[in-house]
């Protein structure tokens, strides 16, 4: 793996003194954002969701959350289009949902750059050679996000991940940085076509008979297994 002397001594503290910044410099808008959370969309206003992260060892990620709790008449969760308000799309489509990582990035869960930490009912359906996007820290943005975030496919997203595992250098994160807030400025990439949310590895994989339905439910058995044996011990 190329950039080892980067990688090993000097992207962690990069990683501590821009996350360290930019709460500072965002405090203000981090402040306003919570508080219209709170009023649109209730409490808790942030959002915590448990996803695998170096080694595959499950961290609990925070981000703003951007849906209601609404249910039907059986008290289940209604789809995500209706419980995703248009302050909440708002937030998705300006990331500003995503600020909160940055206090995942100071604990050492995250980095800057790097791969998305996915979700775990998506990394069961993984190749052992796209599983070795968990061989770095996760990244609030990665090389992925740049190059078509949500608009382009589950394999080449993941061939992406491999792709900056394989070369993590100092000039490429900050290539990486400056085309995010460009992205993010933009607005480019945030969905998938025809889709409020991004589709789960293991349902694109199915719904394109990638994989059996006994595959399926094996994966989200396993999946809800690791998550069962993280609630435990946390």
């Amino acid at each position: 793996m190329k950039g080892g002397i980067y990688r090993k001594y000097f992207k962690r503290p990069m990683d501590i003194i821009l996350s360290l910044i930019a709460l500072i410099v965002l405090s203000p808008i981090l402040l306003i954002v919570a508080l219209l959370v709170r009023i649109k969309l209730g409490s808790p206003v942030i959002f915590k969701q448990q996803r695998p992260g170096l080694n595959e060892k499950i961290f609990t990620m925070y981000k703003f959350r951007t849906m209601t709790d609404e249910r039907d008449e059986n008290g289940e969760l209604l789809s995500d289009s209706i419980r995703l308000t248009k302050f909440g799309r708002f937030l998705r489509a300006s990331s500003l949902d995503e600020l909160p990582e940055l206090f995942n990035i100071l604990k050492g869960d995250m980095s800057i750059v790097g791969p998305r930490p996915q979700l775990v009912r998506d990394m069961v359906f993984m190749t052992k050679e796209q599983r070795q996007r968990h061989s770095v820290l996760p990244g609030l943005t990665g090389w992925a996000q740049v190059n078509g975030r949500n608009d382009i496919s589950w394999e080449e997203k993941l061939l992406l991940d491999l792709e900056y595992i394989d070369n993590i250098n100092f000039i490429r994160d900050w290539k990486i940085i400056f085309m995010t807030a460009t992205k993010v400025f933009k607005r480019e990439g945030i969905s998938t076509e025809g889709m409020d949310t991004a589709e789960d590895f293991g349902d694109y994989l199915l719904n394109d008979n990638k994989i059996s339905e006994s595959d399926y439910r094996d994966g989200i058995k396993e999946a809800n297994s690791m998550l069962q044996n993280y609630r435990c011990h946390h």
